[in-house]
C-alpha cells in the first residue's frame, strides 16, 4: 500500500508526511469523526511480513495505549489496513529534543524543567510495568508550549513482575514478547551497561539513559561517545563522563550528584525509580526557586488522615507541604506539628524506626501474624506502607544517604535492600545481638556487629569488615555501639560503655580512616544529630536538644527540653530511641508496655492455673520435683531482675536474690536444693553464681570471666553445667563447667556462628541447642562427649529446645511461637522424625526461653503475655520551633 496526501487510511484522511524511522513511516492525518488532526505511524507493507518487526510494532501500540500522562504521547487507536498495521497518536507541534540540543547546552533551569517532565513521564510508564529501553533525544519531543513528550515505545517491555497486572488492560497481554537476555537492543550512546552486555533491561536501564540525556542537556556533549560502536560501548562499561563543572560552572553540586547517581554502572546503586528522580529534581528546583513542576505524581497528592488530625487552617497546608517534601514555595511553620503513624493492619511495630535523611520516608519492622519480623517502608505523604520481600528477621533499619536503599540486620548478617524491591544483598556477617549501624559518605557503613566489642566498617557493596574504632581499656570500655553519621558523612557519633552497655555511658565522635576520637558528652541515652545543628536525646523521659557544632565537634550551651515526654524505658532499653532527618523532622518508637504471668498448661494448651500476679516475668523453670517454679521478676522499670521461686500448690512467691543487681537465668540443680544464675553484681560482666533454693541471700560465685554468661542446663548427674558466653568475636559460644574438683570451664561448642539455649538430654548423652549456622535460628542435637554427628531437629526455624523426661521427644518454639514436638526415632546415633505442632503459646517477645516442661512430661509452664499496650510511631515536624518556647 502506498500513501500520499489526499488518500485514506481507514477512516483517516492522510494530509502530509511527517517523517520515517526504523519502526515505520509517520503521516499527518485528520479524523473526520472528531474533527481533529492526528499522527499515524504505519509499518510499510514491505516490512509487515517481518514477524519480529510486526510483533514489536504491536507491542509499542499496546504498551503506549495503557498510558495516560501529559508527558507521554497519547495513543488514540490501533488498526490494520490492506495488511499494514498502524497506530494513531496525538499530533504534536514543536521539535525533537535532538533538534533543540543542536543549538548547544541548556541552562540548568531549563535542563531541570525538561528533566523533571521526562522523569514524571517515565515514572508513570514504570508504574504500569512498562520500560522504554530506547530513551534518547530523538524519542523526546518538545511542544511549542514547552511540554516534553516521550515518543516511541517501540522497544517497550512489560516487566516480568507487573505483566500479570496488565492482563485486564491489554487485549493480548500474553502475546507481548519479552526480549531474550543476550540480545542487544537500544541506541548505543544511551544504552545502560546491562543492555550493552545483552542482559535483560528494567526501569533502571531507562534511568541510566535519562542520566545520559540530562548530562547532554547540561554540558552540550554526549556522556558516552567513541569513534565506533565498539568504543562507545566500552566507554559506557568502563569510563565516567567528564565533570559537569568543567563544561558549565553554573551547575550546582546537588544537580551534578543527581546526574552521577543516574549514571552508576551498577543498577543497584542508581536511583531505583523515576519518581525518586522527579522528587530529587523538584526538591532542587524548589530550593532554587527556578521552576515549578507541571504535575505532581498521583502518589504525591495523597494526604494521610493521620497528618490532618489536630491541624487546622493554614497549618494543614504548611505541614503537608513539609511532610511531602514537595513545596511550591518556601513555608515556615510557627510551631512543631506532631502526629502518629500506626502499624499496618494486624501487625505490631517492633524495634527501632529510621527516618530517611530528607525526611520523606520511614523504615520500620513489624511482627507479622505468623510471628516473622519483616521490614516495611512508608512515605510520609502516603497512607500505605510497603513490605520489602526477603527481609525476614529484619531489625535495626537504617537509610543510605540518598534514600534509595535501607540497611538492616537479619539472621546474623548485615544486609541492604533497594526501596523498590528485589532481593536483599549481604554486606557483612554479624551476630544475632547487634547494636546498630549508620551509612556515611563513600558508601561506607559503620556498624556494631555484637553486644560487645568495637565498631566495624565495611563497603556498602560488601567485602571484608575492618575496625572503625578501638576500645580504650583505660576507660574500661567494653562496647561501642549506635553509630550516627554527621552531615559530612565522614565523622560519626557513637556510644561507649562497659561490656554490658549499662550506664554510665559516654558519647564520642570519630572519623572514618582516623584513630583520633573526641569526647562529646556523658549520656545514658543515644543522641542523634538533627539540623540545624543540635544533638537530640532523651533525658529521663523528656526529649532534650543541645546545640552542637558539627565542624568543631563540640556541644554548646545548656540542654533545652522540647516539651515532649517519652516512656522512661526509651533511653535504657538498649535501642536507639530516636531518628532524625536533615529537614527538621524527628521520629521515635518505643516498645510500649506489657505484663506477663507464669501459667501452667496441659499438653493440649489448656490452662490449669495461673501463678502469682501479672508483672514482668522471665525464664520460668520447673523444679526437679515439679512443685515449684524458678523465675525472674524485673522491677525498677523492668531494667533489674531478681530470682524468685513460686510454690505451685500454695501459689506463694519467694524472692531469693536481694542485691540491687540484674540477676537472670535460673537453672535448678538435679537435687532441687540450689539454683545457678547470672548476675552483674561484681561489675560490668555477668558472672555465674549459685544460691540456695530455700533460703534468700547467701549466693556464692561459681565462675567469672570478662564476657557475659548465662546458664542453660544442669546435667542430671549433677556433674556439669552448660552455659552460653557472649564473646567479642561476634557470637555466642557454649561452655561447660565441671562442678567436681577445681570447677574448670572449657568450651563445648565455639564456632563462627552463635549457639545458645542448650539443654542436656535426660541421660546426659546429648545436648540440644539453637544455632544460626544455616542463616536462621534452628534447633540441633549433638553428643555431649565423644565424637558423633550433629542432627538438625527443626525444619523451618526454631529455638529454645527442651526434652521430654523420657528422652523420646524434643520440644521447641517455631518462629510463630507454636510449640513443636519432634519424636526421637533413634538414639545411636540420635535422630528425630518430622516435628508436629502441639499448640501456639502467647509468650512475651523475647529471645530467652519463655517456657519449660514439668518432670512428669504432662504440664508446661509458660510466661504468658497478659496485656500489651502498643506505642505507634511518633513524628515531630518542625521540631526546632519548640526551641523558641
Amino acid at each position: 500500500m502506498t500513501l500520499s496526501g489526499g488518500s485514506k487510511l481507514g477512516p483517516y484522511e492522510i494530509l502530509a508526511p511527517l517523517g520515517a524511522g526504523g519502526m515505520g513511516e509517520v503521516w499527518k492525518a485528520r479524523d473526520p469523526r472528531l474533527g481533529r488532526e492526528v499522527a499515524i505511524k504505519v509499518l510499510p507493507a514491505s516490512m509487515s511480513q517481518d514477524a519480529d518487526r510486526l510483533r514489536r510494532f504491536e507491542q509499542e501500540a499496546k504498551a503506549a495505549g495503557v498510558l495516560n500522562h501529559p508527558n507521554i504521547t497519547a495513543v488514540y487507536d490501533i488498526g490494520s489496513y490492506e495488511g499494514a498495521p498502524y497506530v494513531v497518536q496525538e499530533l504534536l507541534e514543536g521539535e525533537t529534543l535532538r533538534a533543540e540540543l543542536a543549538a548547544g547546552r541548556f541552562s540548568p533551569r531549563k535542563a531541570i524543567d525538561y528533566g523533571l517532565q521526562i522523569a514524571q513521564g517515565l515514572g508513570a510508564a514504570h508504574e504500569k510495568g512498562i520500560v522504554h529501553r530506547d530513551l534518547k533525544p530523538e524519542n523526546l519531543f518538545v511542544t511549542r508550549d514547552g511540554r516534553v513528550k516521550i515518543l516511541d515505545f517501540g522497544l517497550a517491555k512489560l516487566t516480568q513482575v507487573e505483566r500479570d497486572n496488565l492482563a485486564t488492560n491489554l487485549p493480548t497481554a500474553a502475546a507481548v514478547a519479552v526480549t531474550e537476555p543476550g540480545v542487544v537492543m537500544g541506541t548505543i550512546g544511551y544504552m545502560s551497561p546491562e543492555q550493552v552486555k545483552g542482559k535483560t533491561a528494567d526501569a533502571r536501564s531507562d534511568i541510566f539513559a535519562f542520566g545520559a540525556i540530562l548530562y547532554e542537556m547540561l554540558s552540550g556533549k554526549r556522556a558516552f561517545h567513541g569513534d565506533s560502536a565498539g568504543e562507545t560501548m566500552a566507554s559506557i562499561l568502563k569510563e565516567e563522563p567528564a565533570e559537569l563543572s568543567i563544561t558549565n560552572q553554573n551547575i550546582s553540586p546537588g544537580l551534578d550528584r543527581i546526574v552521577r547517581h543516574c549514571l552508576e554502572k551498577n543498577p543497584e546503586r542508581r536511583f531505583q525509580s523515576s519518581s525518586d528522580i522527579a522528587f530529587a529534581l523538584q526538591t532542587l528546583s524548589d530550593s532554587s526557586g527556578s521552576v515549578v513542576p507541571a504535575a505532581l505524581t498521583p502518589r504525591a497528592r495523597r494526604i494521610p488522615q493521620s497528618v490532618l488530625w489536630g491541624i487546622a487552617g493554614l497549618l494543614v497546608g504548611a505541614a503537608v507541604a513539609v511532610l511531602l517534601g514537595r513545596r511550591t514555595a518556601p513555608v515556615t511553620l510557627s510551631r512543631p506539628v506532631r502526629f502518629e503513624v500506626a502499624a499496618p493492619e494486624d501487625r505490631r511495630v517492633v524495634g527501632t524506626v529510621a527516618l530517611s535523611r530528607d525526611g520523606s520516608r520511614l523504615a520500620f519492622t513489624t511482627r507479622e501474624p505468623s510471628g516473622v519480623v519483616m521490614l516495611w517502608i512508608r512515605a510520609l505523604g502516603d497512607p500505605k506502607a510497603e513490605m520489602l520481600k526477603g527481609t525476614e528477621g529484619a531489625q535495626l533499619p537504617f537509610w543510605s544517604p540518598d534514600g534509595q536503599s535501607v540497611g538492616f540486620f537479619a539472621n546474623g548478617e548485615l544486609k541492604r535492600i533497594s526501596i523498590t524491591g528485589g532481593p536483599p544483598q549481604t554486606v557483612a556477617p554479624t551476630t544475632e545481638d547487634t547494636r546498630g549501624a549508620s551509612w556515611g559518605a563513600d558508601d561506607r557503613i559503620v556498624f556494631a556487629p555484637a553486644f560487645v566489642g568495637p565498631l566495624m566498617q565495611v563497603s556498602a557493596s560488601g567485602g571484608k569488615a575492618t575496625p572503625a574504632t578501638k576500645l580504650d581499656k583505660s576507660r574500661n570500655e567494653g562496647t561501642h555501639r549506635w553509630p550516627w553519621f554527621l552531615p559530612d558523612g565522614k565523622h560519626f557519633l557513637y556510644y561507649a560503655a562497659g561490656s554490658t552497655g549499662l550506664e554510665p555511658g559516654e558519647i564520642f565522635a570519630a572519623e572514618i580512616g582516623s584513630d583520633r576520637v573526641k569526647h562529646i558528652t556523658q549520656s545514658s541515652s543515644l543522641p542523634v544529630y538533627a539540623s540545624p545543628g543540635y544533638l537530640v536525646f532523651v533525658r529521663g523521659s523528656t526529649l532534650i536538644a543541645q546545640a552542637f557544632d558539627a565542624n568543631r565537634l563540640e556541644v554548646r550551651g545548656e540542654a533545652i527540653p522540647l516539651g515532649v515526654d517519652l516512656p522512661s524505658t526509651s533511653a535504657t532499653s538498649g535501642q536507639r530511641a530516636l531518628s532524625a532527618s536533615l529537614e527538621g523532622t524527628l521520629t521515635w518508637h518505643t516498645q510500649g508496655s506489657s505484663t506477663s504471668q507464669p501459667v501452667i498448661l496441659d499438653r493440649q494448651g489448656r490452662e490449669i492455673n495461673r501463678l502469682s500476679e501479672p508483672g514482668a516475668w522471665y525464664f520460668p523453670r520447673f523444679s526437679p520435683d515439679g512443685q515449684r517454679i524458678a523465675v525472674v521478676r524485673s522491677v525498677e522499670n523492668n531494667t533489674v531482675g531478681d530470682i524468685w521461686t513460686v510454690d505451685i500448690a500454695r501459689n506463694v512467691a519467694t524472692r531469693l536474690t536481694l542485691d540491687p543487681a540484674d540477676d537472670e537465668g535460673p537453672v535448678w540443680s538435679p537435687d532441687g536444693k540450689r539454683l545457678a544464675f547470672t548476675s552483674d553484681r561484681k561489675g560490668n560482666s555477668a558472672d555465674l553464681y549459685v544460691i540456695s533454693a530455700d533460703q534468700p541471700g547467701g549466693e556464692q560465685p561459681l565462675f567469672a570471666s570478662e564476657n557475659p554468661k548465662t546458664p542453660n542446663s544442669w546435667s542430671t548427674d549433677g556433674r556439669f553445667l552448660i552455659f552460653e558466653v557472649s564473646t567479642p568475636l561476634n557470637r555466642q559460644d557454649l561452655w561447660v563447667i565441671s562442678l567436681d574438683g577445681d570447677r574448670k570451664a572449657v568450651p563445648f561448642l565455639a564456632t563462627p556462628f552463635s549457639e545458645r539455649s542448650a539443654r542436656f538430654s535426660p541421660d546426659g548423652r546429648w545436648v540440644a541447642y539453637t544455632s544460626d549456622v544455616s542463616g536462621a535460628l534452628e534447633v540441633y542435637v549433638r553428643p555431649f562427649q565423644g565424637e558423633g554427628a550433629t542432627w538438625r531437629v527443626s525444619n523451618r526455624g526454631g529455638q529454645a529446645p527442651t526434652w521430654n523426661p523420657d528422652g523420646r521427644e524434643i520440644y521447641y518454639l517455631a518462629p510463630d511461637n507454636t510449640l513443636m514436638a519432634a519424636p526421637v526415632t533413634r538414639t545411636a546415633p540420635l535422630e528425630t522424625g518430622p516435628p508436629s505442632p502441639l499448640f501456639k503459646m502467647a509468650v512475651t517477645e523475647s529471645s530467652d526461653p519463655q517456657y519449660d516442661l514439668s518432670p512428669d512430661g504432662k504440664r508446661f509452664v509458660v510466661n504468658q503475655q497478659v496485656s500489651s499496650k502498643e506505642d505507634p510511631i511518633n513524628v515531630l515536624v518542625n521540631w526546632p520551633a519548640a526551641l523558641k518556647k
